[in-house]
Parts: structure tokens; C-alpha cells; sequence
């Protein structure tokens, strides 16, 4: 039974006539009875007493009807909402951000969307960018910005800008000079994103760093926020990584010192989104949205890949 089929069958049954139905449809009054009919066929049950001036239903008619005008109205709702969601007016956009996006000027992403289409209701997802990756490869997630490198299977990318990461010590000789590979350890190591562990894109890199310097480096102590992080270096209970983001920020202790690794390492922001995949109308005004207000954040190195 198609839609094209319950359409004619309601017409017909609320209007009285094939007739009326084929002129509503802008068809001819025989490709309305032949539509009906296959329903009665295909079930083996008259739908309408005929012969008469206006059609009546017979049992199953009315059986049909309710049916068919709740059919008919989940997809009037669905054109609706598809309708809605491309021109701004209604649906939902799901989006992906940084887990430090406060420090990227993301933190009034949803204010500046939301002024513009007051009626779209927003979910901005922060996660890890191997997360990110999966929920927009999934389909959970529409679009995201993440921290490259990762998966890149069944993903289009598109890198936009780097970012320093810098060393991060409550001893300012630690911080005297650029800090290499091989005197990391001199202290004990703090890093954040314990969840991920080296598989997120920043300890990602310091691990490859490290191998090829022959260090090994083991955290003393993990935990999963930048903040978290900040807070222990504070104490003086050991160094860390950071990006140059935070270290600028308002809120970063001044009894925390910061220099340049040696050899340096950078977060490489990227906007991701399926491979293959157009974006929706509103979908990608989040995306471009998102886009300028990071690179106004004017961090140190822009670049387009």
C-alpha cells in the first residue's frame, strides 16, 4: 500500500467522489478509482459501496479511514519538519565542539545561533575529537570541530588552523628555556583527557616526539580536564601540557610558568562532517558559524591544511 494509494482512498472517502479526489490530486478520475482498487486487490476487500450518488464505505472503508488520515498526517508533519529544518524555522542541529571551547571563543556558539533562528533547537556536543569523529561518521552528530590527527575513514576533513601547545611548570626554571623531549621527565608528568590516553590527538603527538628521542614517559598523575590539570601544576605537584589557549587566558594562575616545547607540537583544528555528505541549509550556517568564530580567535598559525 503506497502513500500516492491512501491519499486517493482519502480523498475519495472525505470528498464523496473519485471525481472530486482526481481534481484535487490534478489527475484523471480513473487513476484515483485504479489506485483504490489495488488496495481492495492487494487485501481482498472493498473499500466503498458503489453505485450510488456518493460513495459510502463499507466496513473495511472505515476501518481504513482513521488510519489512513494518521498516515497522511505523520508524513505532512515529516515534510513539516524537513521543510523547517531548511529554511530555519523548526528541527534540530547536532554539532560537535572541542572540549576546550570556552578557550576558543566557542563559548557563545549557541547564543550567536540561537539569536539568528530562535525556533531550531541546538545540541552542541563536546567531546574528545576521537568521539567527535565517531558521531559524525555515525550520523549522530551532523558536523564537528575536533583536533587532528584521527580516523580520517569515511570523513571529510577540512583543516583549518594550528594552535601551540606549550609546557606548563610551577618552577620557572623548568620554563627557563624551550622545554625538550628528553628533560620531561626530570619531573613528574601531569596530563589531562585521561579517558583517551595517548590516543587523543595532543599526548598523541608528545608520544611520537618522545619515541623518536628515546624517552619514555609515564603520567604520574591523569585526569580528564584542562582545568583539572592547571589546578595540580598549581600545587606544585608536577608539569604538564597545555594549549597556548589556556595559558593565556584570564583565569590561568600566574604562579604557572609556560614555555615552547623542543621540537614544538601544535592542535590542528579541523572541520569534519561525513564523507560524501551535503550538510543541511541550517547545518552547515552552524558549521560556518562555528568556523568564524574560532578563527577569530586569532591564535598563532592559520592555515588551510
Amino acid at each position: 500500500m503506497t502513500i500516492t494509494q491512501l491519499r486517493a482512498f482519502y480523498l475519495a472517502a472525505t470528498m464523496g467522489s473519485f471525481t472530486a479526489a482526481a481534481q484535487y490530486m490534478g489527475i484523471t478520475q480513473p487513476t484515483v478509482s485504479e489506485l483504490v482498487k489495488k488496495i481492495e486487490e492487494t487485501y481482498g476487500l472493498p473499500l466503498f459501496v458503489r453505485g450510488g450518488r456518493k460513495l459510502v464505505l463499507t466496513t473495511a472503508g472505515e476501518t481504513l479511514l482513521p488510519w489512513s488520515q494518521r498516515i497522511l498526517d505523520d508524513e505532512l508533519g515529516a515534510g513539516t519538519a524537513l521543510h523547517s529544518l531548511s529554511t530555519g524555522d523548526g528541527g534540530t542541529v547536532s554539532f560537535g565542539i572541542l572540549q576546550n571551547s570556552s578557550y576558543y571563543f566557542l563559548s557563545d556558539l549557541a547564543t550567536v545561533f540561537h539569536k539568528a533562528h530562535p525556533h531550531v533547537k541546538v545540541r552542541l556536543v563536546g567531546q574528545n575529537s576521537f568521539e567527535v569523529a565517531d558521531s559524525v561518521r555515525s550520523g549522530e552528530l551532523e558536523a564537528g570541530l575536533l583536533c587532528l590527527p584521527i580516523p580520517a575513514e569515511n570523513l571529510h576533513i577540512q583543516p583549518l588552523m594550528r594552535h601551540e601547545i606549550v609546557w606548563a611548570s610551577s618552577k620557572p626554571q623548568r620554563c627557563a628555556g624551550p622545554m625538550s623531549i628528553e628533560d620531561i621527565p626530570a619531573e613528574p608528568l601531569i596530563l589531562y583527557d585521561a579517558h583517551h590516553g595517548w590516543n587523543d590527538p595532543t599526548r598523541h603527538q608528545l608520544a611520537q616526539q618522545a619515541q623518536l628521542h628515546g624517552v619514555t614517559l609515564e603520567p604520574q598523575i591523569e585526569v580528564e580536564s584542562v582545568d583539572a590539570a592547571v589546578s595540580l601544576v598549581a600545587s606544585g605537584l608536577g608539569d604538564t601540557i597545555l594549549p597556548k589557549a589556556v595559558a593565556e587566558s584570564s583565569t590561568f594562575p600566574s604562579t604557572i610558568h609556560t614555555t615552547s616545547l623542543r621540537p614544538p607540537i601544535y592542535d590542528t583544528f579541523a572541520l569534519v562532517r561525513r564523507q560524501n555528505w551535503e550538510l543541511s541549509p541550517i547545518a552547515q550556517y552552524l558549521a560556518d558559524l562555528a568556523v568564524t568564530m574560532l578563527l577569530s580567535a586569532n591564535l598563532d598559525d592559520h592555515s588551510n591544511g
